[in-house]
């Protein structure tokens, strides 16, 4: 697959990638994506703000962290993994995947689906993982809070992550409509592939 986004055109063998992870800044949709693709395909989907975020925002070590990764991915159902958290599990997920997903869009859109998501969830009382909520210190009071976050490492993934992906089957996305238009590629590449098939070749490790 191209690591540009010419890489939406895809063969029915392209449903045979069941391993995907999908990167990106907060608010760009990761989450959204991991869902509908990993019912799609029909593997489990693996939030890493879930396993990441214990009770009281209470954030997992780096060994726990990697360990409840590793005991999430299933090498014979295949998995769809959305999340970044490069700094503690490293490559664990990278190495593993067989399509990797950067939603690269651009940052003012971010932060507009982000103020949107992150309103809702206060406004509403949304509980979270673990029993968390959502509350307006955390989204801006400081500099480690969400919004802060959101843009420095918007620009962080724009220097690092071309390296750190480099070599990697990836797809860059830069628009809501490339985003489409994968997804839209992926579902027609999955209608051509027999079920028999699928069940064969996805319990490959």
């Amino acid at each position: 697959m191209s690591s540009a986004t010419r890489g939406v055109s895809l063969e029915a063998s392209a449903f045979m990638r069941r391993r995907i992870l999908i990167k990106g800044t907060s608010g760009a949709g990761k989450t959204t994506l991991a869902a509908r693709v990993a019912a799609l395909l029909g593997v489990p989907h693996v939030e890493l703000d879930a396993l990441q975020h214990g009770p009281n925002w209470r954030q997992a070590s780096e060994a726990a962290l990697r360990a409840a990764v590793e005991a999430a991915l299933d090498p014979e159902r295949g998995w769809v993994v959305d999340g970044n958290y490069d700094s503690k599990l490293g490559r664990l997920v990278l190495d593993r995947a067989e399509v990797v997903v950067w939603l690269d869009l651009p940052l003012g859109l971010a932060l507009w689906r982000l103020a949107r998501r992150t309103t809702r969830r206060i406004l509403f009382r949304e509980t979270l993982w673990n029993g968390n909520r959502e509350s307006l210190r955390d989204a801006l009071g400081g500099w480690d809070a969400l919004f802060p976050w959101a843009v420095r490492s918007h620009f962080r993934h724009r220097r690092e992550w071309p390296e750190q992906l480099a070599g990697a089957p990836l797809v860059r996305l830069r628009s809501t409509q490339e985003v489409e238009d994968w997804f839209a590629a992926f579902s027609a590449a999955s209608a051509q592939v027999p079920v028999s098939r699928i069940s064969r070749e996805g319990s490959k490790p």
